[in-house]
């Protein structure tokens, strides 16, 4: 049900290759609170669509409401260079997180 105090909405679903990687971006993103009051934001662990239960929940999923469409696109700009950052420090600081680019990229580089 739409609130209407918070008429403007988004969901987005990012899939992270297993649950611990979802859960570790879940934990670095959501210790910071979201600034303006005109925003709200959930955020939830789940398991993708047809997949057996027992791979765990490896979609982070983030709803956002806000009072207008700016807001929603501030905040949810903000998310996204939030998420590109853990993604960039996943890449560099864990072994295999997202293919083997990455670590040939920073082996060449050294």
């Amino acid at each position: 049900m739409a609130d209407p105090d918070f008429p403007c909405s988004i969901t987005l679903s990012i899939p992270f290759p297993t649950h611990r990687l979802a859960n570790v971006a879940l934990s670095a993103i959501s210790v910071d609170k979201e600034l303006s009051p005109l925003v709200r934001r959930s955020f939830s662990l789940e398991s993708p669509a047809g997949a057996d239960s027992g791979e765990g929940a490896s979609v982070l999923r983030v709803e956002y409401k806000a009072t207008t469409n700016r807001m929603l696109r501030v905040a949810t700009n903000s998310f996204m260079d939030s998420l590109g950052l853990v993604i960039e420090v996943m890449e560099r600081l864990d072994v295999g997180v997202l293919g083997a680019a990455p670590a040939a990229e920073v082996a060449a580089a050294a």
